[in-house]
């Protein structure tokens, strides 16, 4: 693998693992984005910048998050 594909399989590894991450912290306050995951078109590039979705979620999913963030 030369450094370059080395480094883009790094940076999606990574965003992966802060998904994770961020889905078990909004767990743990009790919400849920059922959308949360990496932006398939963010790694489409030749040099993949993985950009993460959040998503589309309920307005009393969206109030909790602002409890919980404020």
């Amino acid at each position: 693998m030369d450094h370059g594909a080395q480094h883009s399989a790094t940076c999606v590894e990574q965003a992966e693992e802060t998904v994770k991450e961020l889905r078990a912290a909004l767990a743990t306050a009790g919400i849920t984005l059922p959308s949360l995951g990496i932006d398939p078109a963010s790694l489409a590039r030749e040099v993949p910048r993985p950009l993460v979705e959040l998503g589309r979620c309920s307005v009393e999913t969206a109030a909790r998050l602002a409890a919980v963030l404020g």
